[in-house]
């Protein structure tokens, strides 16, 4: 079963395209949301991980803080 993931990110962030880059080129799929848009997604994505900064990625609720490979590999079981 395909693990879900979501990608916390913002429009004008660097780190957040690497991420969205780097699962698309691994050929996972994922939901977008755009924390800049959408307070209430924010608020959920703070109350997640008490951190503001993204991309914050959630794999199966699993929370990963920025664009940390190593574990997103780990999380992903990417070889």
């Amino acid at each position: 079963m395909p693990k879900k993931i979501i990608i916390y990110s913002t429009p004008t962030c660097s780190y957040c395209s690497l991420a969205k880059n780097y699962l698309s080129d691994h050929k996972i799929s994922y939901e977008e949301i755009d924390v800049s848009k959408d307070t209430k997604a924010a608020e959920d994505m703070i109350k997640k991980s008490g951190e503001m900064g993204v991309p914050q990625i959630e794999i199966d609720g699993k929370i990963i803080v920025g664009f940390d490979k190593v574990a997103i590999d780990k999380a992903l079981e990417i070889k």
